[in-house]
């Protein structure tokens, strides 16, 4: 019985980690998307050129993260360079949100973890 015991046990501590590490590649991803949803909003305010190598980087890393954003609110056109992307403020409003709940889960998780002893 004792053996069964430790089984479910370490199955369990297992699982916890496991689903910890996934939690913090999560996190990571959300936050990555965060700094660059903010770089991207930042170089369209300031009417950055967008034949720069870096300002490039950043749009074409911008159009999959804002995939499921884009066209949401209408682009405002603040003077010939400058542009205000209202959609870009959603989206990050939203990664902020999915970024604070995988912090709360991950620290769900670590209480779980020392509460099961590991």
């Amino acid at each position: 019985m004792n053996t069964t015991m430790n089984t479910n046990e370490s199955t369990t501590i297992i699982g916890l980690r496991t689903g910890r590490a996934l939690t913090y590649l999560l996190y990571a991803f959300a936050i990555l998307t965060l700094v660059i949803l903010t770089l991207g909003f930042i170089l369209e305010l300031f009417g950055a050129n967008p034949d720069a190598a870096f300002a490039q980087w950043v749009y074409r890393s911008l159009t999959h993260v804002m995939s499921p954003f884009r066209g949401l609110f209408d682009a405002m056109q603040l003077n010939r360079k400058s542009t205000l992307d209202l959609s870009l403020l959603f989206a990050m409003i939203v990664y902020g949100l999915v970024a604070m709940c995988l912090h709360a889960l991950i620290n769900w998780l670590t209480g779980r973890l020392i509460d099961e002893g590991a």
